[in-house]
């Protein structure tokens, strides 16, 4: 078949992209397929092999077979390419529109899979100017603060982005006073730090030591620290969510031409320990980041994580392929995320969980086109499968 292989694009998830686009193009070749390679800049450019420009990609597209959408994070993977292919009529790889859109927003994943029974971590998403507001403003830092303590939320904390993923722009914050933020005396302008603009980090909350305690101030200073962090890369919220101390499990769910959903042996995340959490750096930059497949666990455990897996895969609407991934604490699985087009790189997780099962990187990548392509035939697009 002749193969579009979208790449690149303009999220901050660009890099990981374009590795896995070329690792998906060379897999397409060595599986017989003709390859016709698409780059999205960091400007938002198309590039083909005849041309640049969007008309001259719509015209590439529309003389493929089925492309594949090799695109992480906003504006690519959360539905707008997708829905773009189906405007075009053309058969792509991965979750329809809607899916797509749903999964990259860790909240509304969380109400989904929470409604079908699947457990996840408590938690409490932040509008984007509330979240700002919080970094400039002891009054607005300690009403967010009731809030989480409202919800159970005392310490530790991840705050990230709502929408994206590869870990950008997720912190840990484990700077917490209790049960309770105690009130600081003091001038609400010594307190807080103004973003100058997007990749500005917020200056660290400076109550004076005189009126404050010092874990209160460094709580409130990682806090909003760990805020504007989110808000450099996040569009419209930040989510604050509880720690769940345990393991990283990932499930590959895999869907065959046939219309079988599948699930391959899992894998277990053992983050580089230098990092505070499976950082992006832990993720592509470490050496001593490893991953064990299948997945040390109890054979008890393999079969809840699947079947919650599958049970996600299905209440979200995905199609093609998904990473889902578990944190397990002595009180059992929680959902982490649902990752619709993982990294795809043949040393990306995906891969090398179905490289346990026995399927080599070529039949993968073979196997997700000709399940397009099935799924296409004889329907008609609606912007929640094919």
């Amino acid at each position: 078949m002749r193969v579009a292989v979208i790449h690149g694009g303009t999220s901050s998830e660009h890099d990981v992209s374009v590795a896995s686009g070329e690792g998906i193009a060379d897999g397409l070749r060595r599986a017989g397929h003709e390859v016709v390679p698409v780059l999205i800049d960091r400007s938002g450019e198309w590039h083909t092999p005849t041309g640049s420009g969007r008309l001259v990609a719509v015209d590439t597209l529309l003389g493929c077979d089925v492309a594949v959408p090799a695109l992480h994070g906003l504006r690519g993977e959360d539905g707008t390419v997708q829905g773009f292919l189906e405007m075009l009529d053309v058969p792509y790889v991965g979750s329809p529109v809607a899916a797509s859109a749903v999964c990259l927003d860790k909240q509304l994943t969380k109400l989904v899979v929470a409604a079908a029974g699947v457990p996840v971590a408590a938690g409490l998403p932040v509008p984007a100017e509330r979240a700002l507001e919080a970094t400039r403003s002891v009054t607005e830092l300690d009403r967010l603060v009731e809030d989480l303590v409202g919800v159970g939320l005392t310490g530790p904390l991840f705050v990230k982005p709502v929408h994206g993923g590869s870990s950008v722009g997720v912190t840990r914050v484990d700077a917490w006073p209790g049960q309770t933020w105690p009130e600081v005396p003091g001038p609400e302008a010594a307190v807080g730090r103004a973003r100058t603009g997007a990749g500005a980090a917020a200056a660290a909350a400076t109550a004076s030591a005189t009126t404050a305690a010092p874990t209160t101030t460094a709580a409130r200073a990682a806090l909003a620290e760990a805020l504007a962090t989110a808000l450099d890369v996040a569009t419209d919220a930040v989510l604050v969510e509880a720690e769940v101390a345990g393991i990283e499990v990932d499930v590959p769910v895999l869907e065959l031409p046939d219309g079988q959903v599948r699930c391959g042996p899992s894998l277990l995340v053992d983050s580089d320990p230098d990092e505070p959490f499976f950082t992006a750096a832990a993720k592509y930059a470490s050496t001593a980041t490893r991953f064990t497949v299948p997945a040390p666990i109890a054979p008890e455990l393999t079969a809840q994580l699947e079947r919650l897996a599958v049970t996600a895969y299905r209440a979200l609407g995905c199609r093609g392929l998904a990473r889902v991934d578990f944190l397990v604490s002595v009180g059992g699985p929680v959902l982490n995320e649902v990752n619709t087009f993982p990294g795809f790189t043949p040393a990306s997780q995906f891969p090398r969980m179905w490289a346990g099962a026995g399927m080599s990187y070529p039949e993968l990548v073979d196997v997700l086109v000709r399940t397009a392509v099935r799924q296409c035939v004889g329907s008609t697009s609606t912007g929640a499968g094919r």
